[in-house]
């Protein structure tokens, strides 16, 4: 994975900064993914058409478990 890539910090990460994901912009295609607390450590990537219905299952099961 290329390291100039831009990372954002999910919006659900809380005040805490906690267990929060990263997401890259910028791959066609491709959706990188990484942990912020090892931002060194692996990178998910998955296809957009991947990543849609994951994105959607984390939303509903945050949603479950407010």
């Amino acid at each position: 994975m290329d390291v100039s890539l831009v990372w954002r910090k999910s919006s659900h990460s809380g005040a805490d900064n906690g267990d929060c994901v990263e997401v890259a912009d910028g791959v066609p295609g491709l959706v990188p993914v990484r942990d912020s607390k090892a931002p060194g450590g692996p990178v998910l990537t998955f296809t957009a058409d991947q990543w849609r219905p994951f994105a959607a299952a984390l939303g509903r099961s945050r949603r479950l478990a407010s």
